[in-house]
């Protein structure tokens, strides 16, 4: 079963990317033209068994964003978001050049979202079980209400999926998450406004 979710895995995210090439080069164009910096922030993410690696993300953020302000922490009127990164991080595209890190393998079109770091080196044996599995780009988390969860909440979601998991609970979670993202738009930030902190 795991190997036929990675071809899914894979001929998805092939696809996808081959009909979205057009409105990758537009959104690249946009976001150099609205702010100074890369077209895609790349950072540090900790993927299945505890391996790093580097998901792709359109910027949505200044240069430098992480060294600024709240740091990792991000707020709905954050002076950091550029215009165009309000409307992307709305809509999730941000999280669309992912689809690369689901063809090379590292991430899956579902799974915990990948974490940071600082945030694995916390967790504790139970926690830990939210890196048996790949990555995803939409989650078990994702659709029972993305960053307006506590991040215990959220991790408690995710190791259910990982206990649970299956292609038809997969199926479910893609369906739910386009719901979320483009027709509920909720979970974005936190429910002050602010995403919270890790621990």
């Amino acid at each position: 079963m795991l190997i036929f979710k990675r071809i899914c895995d894979f001929l998805f995210a092939f696809i996808a990317l081959i009909l979205l090439l057009p409105f990758f080069l537009i959104i690249a164009i946009l976001i150099k033209a609205d702010s100074r910096g890369p077209v895609f922030f790349k950072y540090e993410r900790i993927g299945k068994n505890g391996k790093p690696f580097y998901p792709f993300k359109f910027r949505t953020m200044v240069q430098g964003a992480i060294n600024k302000g709240l740091g990792y922490t991000v707020a709905d009127n954050d002076e950091r978001i550029t215009k165009l990164g309000m409307f992307l991080r709305k809509w999730g595209i941000d999280e669309f050049p992912q689809l690369i890190n689901v063809l090379k393998g590292e991430m899956s079109l579902v799974g915990p979202r990948p974490t940071l770091r600082y945030q694995v080196e916390s967790y504790n044996d139970f926690e830990k079980k939210r890196l048996l599995v790949l990555p995803g780009l939409a989650g078990w988390a994702l659709i029972h209400g993305r960053n307006s969860l506590s991040w215990k909440e959220r991790i408690e979601y995710d190791i259910w999926y990982v206990e649970h998991w299956s292609l038809w609970l997969d199926a479910k979670i893609i369906f739910k998450t386009f719901y979320l993202i483009f027709i509920k738009q909720e979970g974005v930030y936190g429910k002050s406004g602010m995403n919270d902190p890790f621990k």
